[in-house]
């Protein structure tokens, strides 16, 4: 799971969460820099009614069909268009709104390049995109900024700035241009946009077409307008901003007020069209990890029609499913709205296999309403019936939300995924934690519990990583309570004979090193090293993952049925040593050997029955398998002799002296070594047996394929799934739209003030002096 390309290895930072890894059952996921590379690139545009894209395809180039223009014109045709009277207006604002409405910072290089310093990487492609018809960010000062027009440098005073957040989904920046008119710029989603726009819009309706046209081929959208302000009327919006942002009090709430104020009777301009390709492997992984019995929800800021687009696109949706749309606009629309969705499912009496074609598609205005105390049981009931959910719009407040929610109301087990600072409340509000170390820094990956390059690298980490750590750990557990048991309940049998006098079998070092010499290693064994199937077969068959979900390996079932076999090995130890020693004691000279031979026969017997009880669960033998298991109890018959001679000397252990020249020279020792753990573990065995032969269960069948090496002559179920859905396929992939804004959510001022910190005309010397580097 190393990720070669920018040099990053997976990193668990919460070794305690592991085994969790092969339980989850419901994945949560953001999708820019997640499930897409967030490498923009600025691909098309809408300006004055006109589509402009910079790859055309032959089918979807520039014709004119009854009279209604149709398909996309190059970008060399709108430098043209700049210089028409009318329209080149409209342009030269749009790339002017582009080149200057943004928090970038440019950075000279030594050969006279400039790199754009972005807080994100739609932000820096959309100013890239700029430059690269003519208008060139070139220089950032406090109060001023510089934009090289096709060759001419233009500088504008930046008088304020009204930041993006979740709530506002929109930027604004308010500039007195060169030639004297303060200019407000404003950029954001398609519906706040709209909501703002002056009465009389030439642009909306060819703009709102060309947004469906770029969502249909999964592109993030924005819409871009600006208006003109008379000076009075910013003179007197300036005092009341001025008054919000030096307030103490509510901050935040008062400069979005404020800027609701200026923020209307805009001019629409156009919109913007970015491209945000996959990550590789996206695809297989979501439909593997479906295949293995987990659901998916994707919770992203982007609009509701690019998020069911991308859903299309990585298989999370099929053209066969059933979407379920909630999109209202009140708390009683979205009440009945759920309400009659719920019904009808139970109300057909639908199948299980029909559950997988539902699809729950919800916005975050209605997501706010459904998260409604009264309402998100109703809410939860509906959504975990589909097998796929898509949350729109959300906030990284609503991400978290409803990762809550479902561990609130499910006793599953929960994952979330994110790449940013967005998504750290989700990470840290599920179960599981993963954050994917991406474009938008490392916020997410520390805050995770794992991290990981890619979302490919999911598959391994939770098909292979986790139901090996779950299978192991779950062993590892149960011997260890059954090793204890097989032994201490021998004392408890004993107490019996004794007449509960509180005499030992065992010599007191003796029990002490049952738990750190004789056992130590074989519950580290089968939790480190031991894989019940090989890494091959566990991602190809995805459902083996199931098990860990059903909790097959360590359940209440398991816990008791390991307990009593340390009861029975135990009672068979305890009456076969017995009756061994019965006449066994009697030396070759007429004496009888003490109470301790009995013991440390008795206590050698119960190590080899638990060791070979390690031997016959362990699924993969390998070195360290036959150090931890054979090789303890050798270590065993080595030890105690030099233990037996040295501690009476040293007067550590009295009990032990004679000991020895009386056990291991006998032969009813080296039979009850032999035969007792026999007798024990006879009924294991065929208990196992029974098991693989007439009752297996399904990774049964998988391990003897392993064994094997059996061919998988199994149709390839992709296959037989498009052979399907050609035959019941209809035509549901409508043309959407979508938007995903840019800008992060840094809090009240924080944009403003990293913004008027900068001064680009001036560099760092080689200690990190202050030089001027370019005159004015």
């Amino acid at each position: 799971m190393y990720y070669k390309d920018t040099d990053t290895p997976a990193v668990c930072r919460t070794s305690s969460l592991v085994e969790e890894l092969g339980q989850i059952e419901y994945i949560f996921s953001d999708k820019t820099g997640t499930l897409t590379r967030n490498i923009m690139e600025f691909k098309s545009c809408s300006i004055a009614g006109r589509s402009y894209a910079s790859e055309i395809p032959e089918d979807r180039k520039l014709t004119v069909v009854d009279g209604v223009e149709v398909g996309f014109r190059s970008f060399d045709a709108m430098i043209e268009d700049m210089d028409e009277p009318e329209l080149g207006q409209v342009v030269q604002e749009f790339f002017t709104l582009l080149a200057s409405c943004h928090t970038v910072i440019p950075e000279l290089k030594d050969n006279g390049k400039i790199k754009y310093q972005a807080a994100s990487p739609d932000e820096g492609a959309l100013v890239e995109g700029a430059a690269s018809v003519g208008f060139k960010f070139t220089i950032r000062r406090p109060k001023f900024i510089t934009v090289d027009i096709r060759g001419q440098d233009y500088e504008y005073e930046l008088l304020n700035i009204c930041e993006f957040n979740s709530t506002r989904k929109r930027m604004s920046t308010i500039f007195r241009c060169p030639d004297g008119k303060i200019r407000l710029y404003c950029k954001g989603a398609d519906t706040v946009i709209l909501e703002r726009l002056a009465p009389e819009n030439p642009f909306v309706t060819d703009t709102m077409a060309h947004l469906e046209e770029f969502a249909g081929e999964g592109l993030r959208t924005l819409c871009l307008a600006m208006r003109v302000v008379p000076d009075d009327e910013y003179q007197e919006w300036a005092r009341i901003f001025d008054e919000a942002a030096t307030s103490m009090d509510n901050r935040a709430q008062k400069l979005d007020d404020a800027a609701e104020l200026i923020e209307r009777d805009l001019f629409l301009l156009g919109a913007t069209a970015i491209e945000d390709k996959l990550q590789e492997g996206v695809p297989e992984t979501i439909h593997t990890l479906q295949d293995a019995g987990i659901k998916i929800w994707v919770l992203t800021g982007d609009r509701q029609e690019t998020a069911i687009n991308i859903g299309m696109s990585c298989k999370l949706l099929s053209e066969d499913m059933n979407l379920l749309i909630i999109n209202e606009e009140n708390y009683e629309a979205v009440r009945d709205n759920i309400a009659k969705k719920v019904a009808a499912i139970r109300g057909n009496q639908v199948s299980s296999a029909e559950y997988d074609t539902l699809a729950l598609v919800i916005d975050g205005k209605s997501l706010g309403f459904a998260l409604e105390p009264s309402l998100e049981k109703d809410f939860l009931d509906l959504a975990v019936i589909c097998k796929a959910v898509i949350c729109c719009r959300v906030s990284p407040l609503q991400k978290a939300l409803v990762v809550k929610l479902v561990k609130r109301h499910m006793k599953s087990l929960l994952l979330a995924i994110g790449d940013g600072a967005n998504d750290v409340s989700m990470i840290q509000a599920a179960h599981v934690g993963v954050g994917i170390s991406g474009m938008e820094g490392m916020q997410a990956a520390r805050s995770a519990d794992v991290s990981i390059g890619q979302f490919k690298y999911l598959r391994k980490l939770l098909l292979v990583h986790g139901s090996w750590s779950y299978h192991r750990l779950s062993r590892a557990i149960l011997y260890s309570f059954y090793k204890n048991i097989a032994l201490y309940m021998t004392q408890f049998w004993y107490v019996f004979a004794n007449g509960f006098s509180g005499q030992s079998i065992y010599e007191s070092w003796t029990i002490t090193f049952y738990n750190v010499l004789c056992t130590v290693l074989p519950p580290f064994i089968l939790g480190i090293f031991d894989q019940f199937i090989s890494a091959r077969l566990l991602d190809r068959y995805p459902q083996l993952y199931q098990l860990g979900q059903r909790s097959a390996f360590l359940n209440v079932r398991h816990f008791w049925e390991w307990v009593l076999n340390g009861f029975y090995h135990s009672i068979i130890l305890y009456i076969g040593s017995v009756y061994a020693y019965r006449y066994g004691q009697v030396l070759s000279n007429g004496l009888i050997a003490d109470h301790w031979t009995w013991g440390t026969a008795l206590f050698t017997a119960c190590v080899l029955t638990t060791l070979a009880k390690a031997a016959l669960v362990t699924n993969m033998w390998n070195k360290y398998t036959v150090i931890a298991i054979p090789g303890s109890f050798f270590i065993w018959l080595g030890f105690f002799p030099a233990y037996a001679t040295i501690a009476p000397l040293v007067n550590v252990s009295d009990e032990y002296r004679g000991v020895l020249p009386h056990l291991y020279p006998t032969l009813v020792f080296w039979a009850t070594i032999l035969i007792l753990p026999c007798l024990c573990l006879i009924r294991d065995f065929a208990w196992k047996y029974y098991k693989r032969m007439y009752k297996p269960e399904s990774y049964h069948h998988v391990q003897e394929i392993q064994k094997y090496n059996i061919a998988d002559y199994r149709p390839r179920m992709e296959q037989f799934q498009k052979a399907i859905r050609k035959v019941r396929q209809v035509q549901r992939m409508r043309k959407q739209r979508g938007f995903a804004f840019s800008q992060a959510d840094e809090g009240a001022g924080q944009a403003t003030r990293v913004v008027r910190a900068y001064d680009t005309t001036q560099s760092r010397g080689q200690y990190g002096e202050m030089k001027p580097a370019r005159q004015q």
